[in-house]
């Protein structure tokens, strides 16, 4: 009875002695209990205790989650990760095994492509200068020309922000949900990871050397790039798809043809400069000089096109 709100009333002497046990001779008589309203007025159920506790936990955390452009925790989430994780992605980089994407665990970072972009500036800053002065033959004299690290930041962080920025736009406009951009950018930024040895040993006066070097960096970078990119380009329509990786091994393929022209050996824009004004080249057989570096840059050009038409073939 006591499961259907009943109480039972039972009279009991000062000796405590229940009397007869005969319920029916007793005349006991059952009310209907009204304990458990009053303890649900007063007091909520669990449940409703648990619900109003999540609406409050569920309120705060909205309220921490939402950060503004202007303040510092909306930019610190795009590098919270460590020394481990830039690690790994950075061995993923230049080993991978398996999809960057998947290495990133959800949690892309701005922290490694950024510091990466900025090492490859400093490099080929330095290596081009170190090329330069090669060419000049005046090892003395020559300084630094700070217009090499302007040319080295407008193209290395130019070409990491704006063409991976162009490429999720495109798949945005196709309806593609594959990646972020937050994804994009870092994907291209561990990219540039290559670059760092090929600006390395990059800075001799050999110009065939230098494009065999080049063309080994455009290779790996492109092919990381291809690697990770066409599940995400694949998911457009077929016909657009094979156009935007086109794009994609066109303008890598540029960056490359940049890096060598701007910064490395004879061929390089800095060092002819160089050479009309300070006389850094030799007066004597200097047409025939240019002539064959002329005929070497030919040449390694017509081999870095080979290469990145075999790329693209090989998707």
């Amino acid at each position: 009875m006591a499961n259907r709100g009943y109480d039972v009333v039972v009279d009991v002497d000062e000796e405590g002695d229940l009397g007869h046990t005969d319920l029916q001779e007793d005349n006991l008589e059952f009310h209907s209990s009204n304990f458990d309203t009053a303890a649900s007025k007063s007091v909520p159920t669990n449940g409703h205790i648990g619900s109003s506790h999540k609406r409050t936990a569920s309120s705060s955390s909205a309220l921490q989650s939402k950060k503004y452009l202007w303040s510092i925790s909306f930019y610190a989430q795009f590098f919270d990760v460590d020394t481990n994780d830039v690690l790994k992605r950075c061995a993923a980089s230049v080993f991978p095994r398996s999809n960057f994407l998947d290495v990133l665990e959800g949690n892309p970072d701005l922290y490694g492509p950024f510091w990466i972009a900025t090492t490859v500036v400093v490099i080929l800053f330095l290596t081009g200068t170190m090329s330069k002065s090669l060419a000049g033959k005046d090892m003395a004299h020559s300084g630094y020309d700070f217009k090499l690290l302007s040319g080295a930041a407008g193209l290395v962080y130019g070409y990491t922000a704006v063409i991976p920025s162009l490429l999720w736009g495109a798949l945005k406009y196709s309806g593609s949900e594959a990646a972020s951009l937050l994804e994009t950018l870092s994907l291209y930024g561990y990219a540039n990871l290559i670059w760092i040895p090929v600006a390395l040993i990059s800075w001799s006066n050999i110009s065939i050397l230098n494009y065999v070097f080049v063309g080994i960096g455009f290779v790996l970078s492109c092919l990381f790039l291809v690697r990770n990119l066409w599940p995400v380009i694949n998911s457009t329509p077929k016909q657009r798809a094979k156009i935007l990786l086109i794009v994609v091994v066109v303008l890598h393929f540029g960056l490359a043809v940049a890096i060598k022209f701007l910064f490395f050996a004879n061929g390089s824009l800095a060092n002819k400069k160089s050479g009309g004004k300070d006389g850094g080249l030799p007066a004597s057989g200097g047409g025939k000089g240019e002539d064959t570096d002329t005929d070497d840059d030919k040449q390694a050009m017509m081999l870095m096109a080979r290469m990145a038409e075999s790329a693209v073939k090989l998707l």
